[in-house]
């Protein structure tokens, strides 16, 4: 048989072929971004909860120890208690201006198995407020 009802029979099936392989892709390439979206997020919260932190212990009457408790408050509220076990606080002297320096350590979130393992280190600052 020749003609139009035999043009295309090596193409049977490619579909689904192509189906797969693009989905994978898609797949993958949704996972990365999630993943980078959840990294980027608890980056910006445990800087922010630094700032705040540093702020925070900066005030008059306060120590770097209050700072790095209000830093691990902020971080059990916000994310998760595991966010904040490593957090410390001192006093910094910066080109003559005292600050306070909160220092967040906290492990990257992994989705699934894809992703980076390790720690992220973050600072927040602010300077000391004078009596």
């Amino acid at each position: 048989m020749t003609g139009p009802a035999r043009t295309g029979g090596a193409d049977r099936g490619s579909a689904i072929v192509d189906f797969t392989l693009v989905g994978g892709l898609v797949v993958v390439l949704f996972a990365s971004v999630l993943q980078l979206a959840l990294v980027q997020h608890v980056r910006n919260t445990c800087v922010d909860a630094a700032a705040e932190g540093a702020r925070y212990a900066a005030q008059v009457g306060r120590a770097p120890a209050d700072g790095a408790q209000r830093t691990a408050d902020l971080l059990r509220a916000s994310l998760a208690e595991r966010y904040a076990t490593d957090v410390t606080a001192r006093r910094v002297d910066a080109a003559g201006l005292a600050l306070v320096e909160v220092t967040v350590r906290v492990p990257l979130p992994v989705v699934g198995l894809l992703g980076p393992g390790g720690v992220m280190e973050l600072d927040g600052h602010a300077p000391v407020e004078q009596p």
